[in-house]
C-alpha cells in the first residue's frame, strides 16, 4: 500500500547551494540532514537548512515531483522556494 510522502529542498543560505530530496517522514529525515547523517551532499555542503517542503498523496508522486525538481533552472527553484519562503527561513520547527 502506497502511502504520502514528502518532497523538500535543503539549503545553507540565502539562494545558496541546495538540495532536493524526497521521504516519507520530512522531519525525522531533516533531523538526520542536520545530524550529518541525511546524505553525504549535505553534510559536505552544510545544508541544514529545511527551506521548502510539499505533502504529495502517494510516495510514486513525491518521486516523480522530486525528479521533475531536480532538472529545474536554479532560478526555478529560488522561485518555488520564495513563493512562500521569502526569507528563507529553516521550516523545520514549523512541522508539526
Amino acid at each position: 500500500m502506497a502511502t504520502g510522502g514528502w518532497v523538500y529542498i535543503m539549503a545553507d543560505r540565502y539562494r545558496g547551494t541546495m538540495y532536493v530530496g524526497v521521504t516519507a517522514d520530512v522531519a525525522a529525515r531533516v533531523a538526520q540532514h542536520r545530524a550529518g547523517e541525511g546524505s553525504d551532499f549535505c553534510r559536505r555542503y552544510g545544508l541544514d537548512r529545511l527551506v521548502w517542503a510539499e505533502r504529495t498523496e502517494t510516495t510514486l508522486d513525491a518521486i516523480a515531483h522530486e525528479k521533475r525538481i531536480k532538472r529545474w533552472q536554479r532560478d526555478w527553484k529560488f522561485e518555488l522556494i520564495e513563493r512562500d519562503n521569502r526569507e528563507w527561513r529553516d521550516l523545520f520547527e514549523t512541522l508539526g
